[in-house]
């Protein structure tokens, strides 16, 4: 999963065609529990590109994107936000797809 470099690449990938964020940290245990299928699950979602998010690094980011708990994903259509799935909680494989499966609606 490639990782944010900047502000600017955020604003330019937000109006791909279908981009999802995930917004993690190295430090969270959440986050690390869902790290081995994220591949996987890249692999099924070949139309998506996927964007890694450090919210140390990007803290405004996610304070303007409303992101209060990770591991979090947010994906944009064409520069329109199309889904979130935001919260504090560990995420689920079945959970992930079931997400990136309602913005493809």
């Amino acid at each position: 999963m490639e990782k944010l470099q900047s502000k600017e690449q955020f604003e330019q990938l937000k109006n791909e065609e279908r981009t999802i964020f995930m917004f993690s940290a190295d430090w969270c245990p959440d986050c690390r529990v869902i790290e081995p299928i994220l591949p996987q699950i890249e692999a099924d979602y070949p139309e998506y590109e996927f964007i890694y998010v450090d919210r140390d690094e990007f803290i405004e980011i996610c304070q303007e994107m409303d992101i209060f708990g990770i591991p979090s994903f947010i994906a944009f259509h064409n520069g329109e936000e199309a889904g979130r799935f935001v919260s504090k909680d560990r995420k689920t494989k079945e959970e992930i797809e079931s997400f990136i499966d309602s913005c493809s609606a």
